[in-house]
């Protein structure tokens, strides 16, 4: 049986980073994938590795060829490729454990031909968050490439790591690199792709690590006529891509926003070193302390089933721009309650006073909640009022996934008996503790 996902990771001695990148791809929660291990006549040890690592994953398929390029590296993966899906990687970079099933999810559940993410740009011990499509909904091909057109030759759109795209339409159409380029054959390649889909989504959790190491394409060409050669050659596809999509009216109202592909691309489309809201690497999501994780007792327990709770909740909060306290209060407002006071809320949510005044705040200027405190007549007592306004709607409904995703997980490869067990024994303890605290 063919598995749901091919990811494909060209190799050109990369011995530094490759075991990070194996392991994020090895480590992923969804495992139904083959990994394509592309070795392009590495002289140091990466092909070794390559080989070490199929020789204890049978998921993993290693090709050993002479150095031809990445395009041509890529194309030999293609011809290969066994899964409904393609994911790629670059050997240096990294994914974060969830990216596969983010990215699966959201095309089977809207039934998309491709899907792209927000990425974290990495440089030494920092990073930042880099996205451009912030629309939540499934997008047609007009759609897609009108905000493509916004924003020309950006990596967002050039590159081939932060996306997911259909076999089918690949091999239906015959797509490959261009291998006789240097310059924006990714690019070309998706423009091709977009031509033949139509069903686009953006999510807004970042879900890669791109490392730039490699020097700019004029840095390394010597021949400068080339490179604009190259350029032009590209350009002319692009403005082909726009004539083939958009009709003769529409496409001499954006003519302008097509040409800016010129100026924009003369930047090599290169991500700036940093972006707006950097952070130290390590930072820019939620810790687990792996004793804990593997430790034993009660507290332990509590700390295993918080952390697997945030695990999913992050998600949501990153592509709402909340907090984790955001996202665990909203949790506790939809479950059926009787909180009447700021103190009690406090204590229900077990967040402090001053983190939950802040996330009621955030979450009132965010049209979120709206929040009335009423003052108890001949009583020092605040009472307090939350509704939800319809700008909650979206975030409740991604959070309901987010429990969802927290129970399965826990309860995977469980039995129905295993789950009644558990249910009879779950309600005997919430006696126990009731019978106590009450």
């Amino acid at each position: 049986m063919n598995p749901t996902v091919s990811i494909i990771v060209p190799v050109y001695n990369a011995e530094k980073y490759l075991h990070r990148c194996i392991d994020s791809i090895l480590n992923q929660e969804f495992g139904d994938f083959e990994l394509l291990l592309m070795d392009d006549g590495s002289t140091d040890s990466s092909g070794a590795i390559c080989d070490e690592y199929a020789e204890k994953d049978s998921r993993i398929r290693v090709f050993h060829k002479e150095n031809t390029g990445v395009s041509d590296t890529r194309n030999m993966a293609l011809d290969n490729a066994e899964g409904t899906y393609l994911q790629f990687l670059d050997s240096d970079d990294w994914i974060t454990s969830d990216a596969t099933r983010l990215f699966v999810r959201t095309a089977q559940e809207n039934n998309c031909d491709l899907v792209i993410s927000d990425f974290y740009r990495v440089v030494g011990e920092r990073l930042s968050r880099k996205g451009d499509i912030e629309d939540d909904a499934v997008m047609s091909l007009e759609e897609f490439a009108s905000h493509m057109m916004e924003n020309p030759a950006d990596f967002y759109y050039g590159v081939l790591w932060n996306k997911l795209y259909r076999r089918d339409i690949v091999e239906t159409w015959h797509l490959r690199m261009a291998s006789d380029i240097s310059w924006c054959e990714d690019f070309m390649f998706n423009l091709e792709y977009i031509r033949h889909a139509e069903r686009f989504c953006a999510l807004q959790a970042p879900l890669y690590y791109y490392v730039k190491t490699k020097g700019s394409l004029i840095s390394q060409s010597t021949n400068i006529s080339n490179v604009i050669k190259m350029k032009l050659m590209v350009f002319e596809y692009y403005d082909n891509f726009y004539r083939h999509i958009l009709n003769e009216e529409d496409y001499e109202k954006n003519r302008l926003s097509v040409y800016r592909f010129l100026v924009d691309a003369a930047g090599d489309g290169n991500v700036p070193p940093f972006l707006l809201g950097a952070k130290k690497l390590g930072e820019e999501r939620n810790g687990v302390c792996s004793e804990a994780v593997a430790g034993e007792g009660i507290l332990m327990d509590a700390y295993r089933d918080r952390k697997l709770l945030e695990h999913y909740q992050e998600v949501v909060a990153l592509k709402y721009d909340l907090t984790l306290d955001d996202t665990k209060l909203l949790l506790y407002l939809n479950h059926p309650h009787s909180i009447t006071t700021r103190k009690e809320l406090a204590d229900f949510t077990n967040i402090s006073r001053i983190a939950l005044n802040r996330s009621l705040q955030r979450l009132t200027a965010k049209g979120v909640l709206k929040i009335e405190d009423i003052r108890v007549k001949k009583s020092s007592v605040r009472r307090i009022n939350i509704q939800f306004q319809p700008a909650a709607d979206a975030i409740l409904a991604d959070l309901s996934v987010a429990q969802s995703d927290y129970d399965n997980a826990r309860f995977a490869d469980f039995t129905e008996e295993e789950l009644e067990q558990y249910a009879y024994l779950s309600d005997k303890i919430k006696e126990n503790i009731q019978r106590v605290l009450q």
